[in-house]
């Protein structure tokens, strides 16, 4: 790809992403739990892509948002880490899919360095960087290395904590994958886990599927979405639903199985609430 020299405003940065293909990016490894540093990180490039505006549109190759994904690359990346092509790029989603992307990328890459580089060039080449990509990967290291670490605390609870309350058949599952190896599951039409927490953010983490079918949720008694847990492949650990406040209290996250035909399970690998 050929660079331009630089950059008049924030927004125009996407031109330098318009290489980012998703079938650059090698097999994904699958892990439990976040690398380290990746809330600064993620800080840090979206501030060098976009200035942190989620709004952000390059009107030359339509790459938009906080992280200057490009249209191309947004279908499958919302779908495999939201499970839907066509979901909107909202704040939020745009936080979930590209903290999927870039957790996936480190685990591959096994640097910020590389996945910064890969950002930019949709490559793995590990030498012979060019020395705007190199200027470009120092900027954001040298920001990933001022920022305090500023992501609040957050707390785990598996599928088998107190804190869920289960309600009709379901059934523990097994996955080296699933954050402590296990995971509990229902195809029941109409089961539902009430997960009771203090917090100011919410995610559910689970798998996504061929057998993977769709789950209602509800927040405080109110329907919120209904989320859809297919995927062509199967993927172990996904960011299946995520929803934040500015302020922490206490809140009711209810997931009902809908009981889809010919694929309805439904599963809860756990959830993470940031204080």
């Amino acid at each position: 790809m050929r660079v331009p020299g630089g950059r008049l405003r924030a927004v125009f940065v996407a031109s330098f992403a318009a290489v980012i293909l998703v079938t650059s990016v090698g097999p994904a490894v699958v892990v439990a739990h976040d690398p380290p540093g990746i809330d600064r990180f993620l800080r840090a490039l979206g501030s060098v892509e976009s200035g942190g505006d989620y709004y952000a549109l390059n009107s030359t190759t339509g790459a938009y948002g906080k992280y200057q994904i490009m249209p191309s690359n947004w279908p499958a990346w919302a779908l495999k880490y939201l499970g839907d092509a066509y979901a909107p790029q909202t704040p939020t989603n745009q936080e979930i899919v590209a903290h999927g992307k870039v957790h996936d990328l480190y685990h591959w890459l096994e640097s910020w360095r590389r996945v910064a580089y890969w950002w930019l060039t949709g490559s793995s080449q590990t030498s012979g960087w060019s020395t705007y990509a190199t200027s470009y990967v120092n900027r954001i290291m040298s920001l990933y290395a001022t920022y305090a670490e500023t992501s609040v605390a957050s707390t785990r609870y598996g599928e088998g904590n107190a804190a869920i309350a289960y309600s009709g058949t379901w059934v523990d599952a097994g996955h080296r994958s699933y954050a402590g190896g296990n995971a509990r599951q229902s195809k029941q039409s109409g089961a539902s886990a009430t997960f009771t927490f203090t917090g100011s953010r919410v995610v559910w983490y689970g798998p996504k599927g061929p057998t993977r079918g769709k789950a209602k949720i509800y927040l405080n008694g109110v329907y919120k979405k209904t989320v859809d847990l297919y995927a062509l492949s199967y993927s172990p650990r996904n960011a299946i639903f995520s929803i934040g406040w500015t302020s922490s209290t206490k809140r009711v996250l209810r997931i009902v199985v809908v009981g889809t035909a010919g694929r309805p399970v439904v599963a809860i690998d756990e959830f993470v609430v940031s204080d």
